[in-house]
Formats: C-alpha cells, structure tokens, sequence
C-alpha cells in the first residue's frame, strides 16, 4: 500500500490525474497524519473536511476529464495569517481568537481555484514577529528533528515555523508561508526543506494579516524545487485588490526548470563571511559553489558593502510599518475587547491591547513607535530608509557582474526552543543573511544543503534579479540533484 504522505506536490498532483489513486486516498492519510503529530503543535485549526470536500471535487472532475488545476488533489497547509472564509484567522494571537473572516485571501482563493485542499490553519509566531515560533499565543511548534543525542525539542525556525514543521514532518506536503525578513527562508532551512519568497508583488497581499506592507510576501513551502515551483505558480498573479501586486503574466517555472547552469554567473558576497558563523554553514557555502560549478556555473566574487546595516535598517522599518499596522486592533470592531468596569474608549485600547498582545508584539510596536516619533523619525526611520536604497543598490550593482548569488540561508543551525528567550538580539541575529533580499525585494531562496555533525539540517540560500524567479529555482534544482538531501526526522510524536 502506498504511504501517500512520503510523496510530494507533483507526485500527487501526477498520480490523481493519471488514475493511480483517488484525491480522497490522498486527503484521508494526510488527515490522519496532522491528529497523529498533534504534540509538534504545528496547527491551530485543523479542518480535514475542507480536505476531503476539495478532493471529492478533483475526483469528481476526473471523472468527467475535466480540467484538474495545477494543484488539483493536493492537501496543503495554510499558514494562519491567511483570511479563510469561515475558518478562524487568528495570526497565532489571542487579540484575533475567534475572528472568522467572512471572505477568502487572494492566495487561498487562487490555490483553491487551482484544486488544493486545506488541512489546516499552521502555527506562527504571533503577527508573524519571531525567529523561532515561540511568540504564538497558541504555544510553541516544535521541529520533528531532534539535535543527535539529546531529546531537547528544536526550533522550527520562525514566523512560518508551524509550515516548516507540518511539510518537513510529512503531515503536510506542502504549505503556505510569508516572508518579511527570512521568515520562509530561515525555518526551511531549519527544518530541510526548500522555500522560496518571490518578488515583491508576485503574490497579492490581499487578505493575509499585515506586519510589514513594504516587506511582507507570500510564497511557497514544499519538500523540492520542483514543488515549489508549481505552487508558486498556482499562487501568483496579479490582483487589483493590492495596490502593490505586479501586473506581469505568471511564467511558467514548472516546465522551464533546468539544473544545467552553462553560462550562468554565481555571485559569492564576501561580506556574509560574518564572525559567529558556524564552521559547519561555511563549509556547507564551499559544497554549495562545488555543485554550481558542477552544473556548469562560473563562480565569481561579488560585493554588498551595506550589508552589515541591513538588519538593523531593518529592525526600525519593520516595528515601524508594525505599529502602524496593528493600530487597527483596538476592541472597536473585531477582535478581542477588554473593556474594565468604568472603562472609557482609552481605557478600553489599552486593556485590549495588553491583553491581546504578547511581549514580542509589545516590544515591537513599543520600537515602532518610537522611531516614527516627532523627535526621532528623521534620526531613525529616514536613515533605514536611506540604508534600504543602498542595500538594493549593491544588488544592482553585483546583478551586473552575475546572474544569481549563493549564500548561507542562517548563521547556525536549529537551536533548542527556550534557549534564546532572555536574548531577543541573539535571536534577530538569525535574520543576518535573509533580510538583505527583503529589503531590496528580490526573490530568494533556502534549499536544503547538508546535514550537520549534530545531525541537524543546513540551507543554502539563493537571491536572484528582480522578477527572475526562475533562475534562483533552476540554481536550487541544480544544488537539490547534487546535494542529494534525503534525509528526514525520525517519528517521534
């Protein structure tokens, strides 16, 4: 009998279509697999009818020999800051518990369109603001993998940490994620899987929960290139509903990928050679440019001066876009209200807002706050600004002397939930080498490279030109086929 859940989006999507099992096959052994692993907390909702209602729908357009969409008898997960008509949207935080949104995101509706299922509602940190899925109202999700010799439980990364989770775990083969500055890229590496955040604009934001609007994208999750690919495909496109969604034609990334990289130039940064980077992650960035070579690439030095105040820029424009976009949970409209006896309309935001936001969130929108004030906006938030001009104006620049630029995805490995609490600028740390390619905009990358001697998983990360999705999937096909990465975490839930 076939294990439906070790195999991934275009096996499934191939095998449904060409006969060789139902959608239904397919929905009920994933359904079974998310209430097995319910101790990695990786969903908050789950809704195995949707998943069932969506792969009757494909079978029954089989049978008709219809048209079954790019996506048509896959289950996927959705990351909970998706609107989903009907199903609770919460953003992991006790401020939206309860909130049922009656209508459906932009990038739900086209992967339903497309034949996917949904599984569930995935865990995050809170509003997205987190490196490690610790700051989730609705308790931490835990990595299936487990550091050699102890039984300590990992990080999944963060905020797409239940995503990463659900596909490394094989209770999903497939999920969504959003990025504002590494959060699809950093828990994919964590976890070893593959995850790409496209261009700014190639998925609309229409209807996911805002953190960052000149940051935040959404894009894929899956266990190859390839799924992500068709994913990506199913979710792009242009959305009049987002002031900020690209009006360019979808390319057809599935059917053009290609592992062969004759001609192509691959840009090494010689500032992500940072002090605190593990030795194991340079040596896996040495193995990374061996296979590009490999694939016929030539590989060159490129350089991204400003890179060394990318974070920092970026911790000040984030909070910042944060605190203005979390202004509208006030107890007013939706959402929790703590309204005290005797409370007026002030009385009542506050109580709301300390009660419905966790600490990270606080501290957040407490630095937002500050840096968009009267005394310190030109001090703090007009310099970020001037520093993300400069960033995007190194990519430019090396962009003229190669075709894409391979770097490490994260500075270390997964590290043991809990352990970084007490140390948030540690845990920022994580974001060093993804938050330049989100500031700038561009698509990026994390493709499983290594295992680690703790047994742990390694990523690579791939940034290419703007719009140029397709070269940083075929340089991540490319790493995929020769790095050989089939290693997956024991069951241990």
């Amino acid at each position: 009998m076939t294990d439906y859940t070790q195999l991934g989006v275009k096996d499934i999507r191939d095998g449904v279509a060409g006969g060789d099992f139902t959608a239904r096959e397919v929905a009920e052994s994933f359904n079974a697999a998310v209430a097995a692993a319910a101790d990695l907390n990786a969903f908050i909702v789950t809704t195995p009818d949707h998943a069932l209602a969506a792969a009757d729908a494909t079978d029954a357009k089989r049978a008709k020999g219809e048209d079954l969409g790019k996506m048509g008898g896959v289950p996927i997960g959705m990351k909970d800051l998706f609107a989903t008509k009907g199903v609770q949207t919460t953003a992991a935080s006790h401020i939206l518990e309860g909130f049922k949104p009656e209508y459906e995101s932009t990038v739900s509706q086209k992967l339903w369109d497309a034949g996917a299922g949904m599984l569930g509602k995935l865990n995050l940190d809170q509003f997205a603001m987190g490196s490690s899925n610790e700051t989730s109202y609705f308790g931490n999700v835990s990595s299936p993998w487990k550091k050699d010799g102890t039984n300590a439980a990992m990080s999944p990364g963060g905020s797409s940490g239940g995503s990463s989770s659900a596909v490394s775990a094989r209770i999903a083969p497939a999920a969504t994620g959003t990025d504002t500055g590494g959060s699809i890229r950093q828990p994919a590496a964590f976890t070893g899987i593959c995850g790409i955040k496209p261009t700014y604009g190639r998925c609309s934001r229409w209807g996911v929960v805002a953190f960052a609007s000149s940051l935040d994208q959404a894009g894929p999750m899956a266990r190859s290139v390839e799924d992500c690919a068709i994913m990506l495909e199913a979710m792009a496109g242009f959305d009049p509903k987002d002031a900020t969604s690209l009006q360019m034609d979808v390319p057809n990334w599935e059917a053009a990928l290609s592992a062969d990289l004759k001609g192509k130039k691959i840009g090494i940064p010689k500032e992500y050679r940072m002090d605190g980077t593990d030795q194991a992650i340079l040596d896996s960035w040495e193995q990374g440019k061996a296979m590009l070579r490999d694939a016929g690439a030539q590989i060159v030095d490129v350089s991204l001066p400003h890179t060394k105040y990318a974070l920092p820029a970026y911790y000040i424009i984030a909070p910042a876009e944060a605190s203005s976009n979390l202004a509208r949970y006030d107890g007013v409209r939706y959402g929790l209200r703590d309204l005290p006896d005797g409370a007026g309309l002030q009385d009542m935001y506050a109580a709301t807002r300390a009660a419905g936001f966790g600490d990270e969130v606080k501290r957040r929108v407490l630095i937002g706050t500050y840096v968009l004030s009267a005394g310190f906006y030109d001090a703090y938030y007009t310099q970020a600004q001037k520093i993300r001009t400069l960033v995007a104006q190194d990519f430019e620049k090396a962009f003229g002397e190669c075709d894409v630029i391979l770097a490490p995805t994260t500075p270390t490995a997964s590290f043991p939930l809990g352990s970084l609490n007490e140390d948030p600028l540690t845990m920022y740390l994580n974001d060093v080498f993804a938050v330049p390619a989100s500031l700038a905009g561009l698509p990026a990358m994390s493709v499983p490279a290594m295992l680690n001697s703790d047994g742990l998983p390694l990523g690579l990360q791939l940034v290419g030109k703007p719009f140029d999705e397709q070269g940083v999937l075929d340089a991540g096909l490319a790493i995929q086929q020769r790095a050989g990465f089939d290693a997956k975490p024991e069951m241990w839930w």
